[in-house]
């Protein structure tokens, strides 16, 4: 498997990385986030499906779908 072009971890200075990470982790505990949290350890995650995630619902679908935008692929996202 060839390593990817792209690099995934932000070259920031540490000033601000610090206001980045404060930033996620204010996010992180907001209660919209905990609510969603919540619910999807209350659905359950498993190695054979994903959760996915609509307007008022989630479902239960299969990986290859999910990930692949339901047979359009994923490049016009």
């Amino acid at each position: 498997m060839k390593s990817s072009p792209i690099k995934l971890k932000q070259k920031l200075s540490p000033k601000a990385s610090a206001a980045k990470k404060k930033r996620d982790i204010e996010y992180a505990k907001s209660p919209a986030r905990q609510a969603k949290k919540a619910e999807n350890q209350r659905i359950g995650q498993r190695s054979d499906s994903d959760l996915h995630h609509t307007g008022s619902a989630v479902k239960r679908v299969s990986i290859k779908n999910n990930r692949g935008n339901f047979g359009n692929g994923t490049k016009n996202e």
